[in-house]
């Protein structure tokens, strides 16, 4: 289907927008440019803006007539990495990039909050949300915990990402778990040092810990439900200074990545077992420090059919996907899914010429901004269709 001619004139202003915020890349809860470029576009545009809600996080409010109330999300974060593109617009910070395509994001809502407050074809209040610090802060939980939704009421909530293995124009929305929890854990042994040629009178962490990590990945294979989906993987091991000394202790770290809140509960509880049992046979100590992150992204049946029916109208049914597997990343739009029904959908960006192809949080990647119109379509095809004039 062709973007609207509105949107597509939109687009190009939207894009230097987009390249503005990739050139100054800011980490999570430190996103003050960001914040301060959004909160101008928007109170030029007349809506109401809202800031310092989780810090750099803000909120922009339309309101035409009355009606339900629908929130739009996006993240504004970038990640601690060094980019690789070469790009006139490349990250001017080193040790910062926008390597996850937020830039991308905040700038189609912005482009969304724009078509909308030109063209009003909706009755009831837009609340625009930019969160800070999705990237392992948590932001969307802070900005909860700060009273998003009590002072901004949401009677349903989207979002969105774009997706470099997905083709330029299509969407996925899916129903129900679409992204995993992300938990973390960190083993810390401690064993009894001495000299490597008399082990029989220490307690060898290296040797416990081994035995550990062995324990810990008969869990999926032998503990989980075969129909339900699990990762565990530990990718941290470090002990030890001299070839020749048996160390005293010995840390081990990683993730754990599930698709249910139980089997979340049960790798934790097996996890804990394991590491009780395999400390008493070597009579070392193994300190578990399990630190529960994002929860599952769990998609709300009826919202999806929603955003799936607007994206439809406007994309072509063959553009929109609705059975899809999910993927073990994680996202904290999970805690808005958890106060209110919403959808959070992917947003294809790969192009025939493979532009747009390169994997989120690689050194290499860009948004694709010819991803922008797609997505200031849907969402005001979701505001146009669930707030109908």
């Amino acid at each position: 289907m062709p973007i609207s001619n509105s949107i597509a004139a939109l687009a190009p202003e939207v894009g230097e927008w987009r390249r503005t915020i990739h050139s100054n890349p800011e980490l999570g809860f430190q996103e003050h440019k960001t914040s301060d470029l959004v909160a101008g576009k928007l109170a030029e545009w007349g809506i109401e803006v809202h800031r310092n809600i989780a810090g750099t996080g803000l909120v922009g409010v339309l309101r035409n007539g009355s009606g339900p109330s629908i929130g739009l999300r996006a993240d504004m974060d970038c990640l601690p990495m060094t980019e690789e593109t070469g790009l006139p617009h490349a990250s001017t910070t080193p040790g910062r990039m926008h390597a996850c395509g937020h830039d991308g994001h905040t700038a189609i809502l912005l482009g969304a909050a724009k078509h909308l407050a030109e063209t009003k074809n909706f009755s009831g209040t837009v609340n625009f949300i930019f969160q800070p610090a999705e990237e392992g802060g948590g932001g969307a939980k802070v900005m909860i915990e700060e009273g998003l939704f009590e002072r901004f009421p949401c009677d349903s909530v989207y979002g969105l990402h774009n997706d470099p293995g997905l083709t330029l124009g299509e969407v996925k929305c899916v129903s129900g778990p679409i992204m995993a929890s992300a938990d973390g854990v960190v083993f810390r042994i401690t064993g009894r040092g001495g000299h490597a040629a008399r082990p029989h009178i220490s307690i060898d962490p290296v040797v416990v810990g081994s035995q550990l990590v062995v324990a810990i990945q008969s869990i999926v294979s032998r503990g989980v439900d075969p129909l339900e989906s699990a990762v565990i993987s530990l990718c941290m091991f470090h002990a030890g200074t001299a070839r020749n000394v048996i160390p005293e202790t010995a840390e081990i770290a990683g993730t754990i990545r599930t698709l249910s809140n139980a089997t979340r509960d049960l790798v934790e509880a097996k996890i804990r077992r394991i590491a009780a049992a395999v400390a008493e046979q070597h009579e070392a100590t193994i300190e578990v420090d399990y630190q529960r992150g994002y929860p599952v992204t769990v998609n709300h049946a009826a919202e999806t059919e929603k955003a799936a029916r607007a994206a439809t109208r406007v994309l072509g049914a063959a553009a929109v996907h609705t059975k899809v597997p999910p993927v073990m990343g994680a996202e904290d739009f999970s805690y808005m899914l958890e106060k209110r029904p919403g959808c959070y959908f992917k947003l294809g960006q790969k192009a025939a010429d493979g532009k747009g192809s390169v994997p989120v949080h690689h050194p290499k990647y860009d948004f694709n901004d010819d991803a922008i119109p797609y997505g200031i379509e849907v969402f005001s095809a979701i505001v146009e269709q669930e707030l109908k004039a």
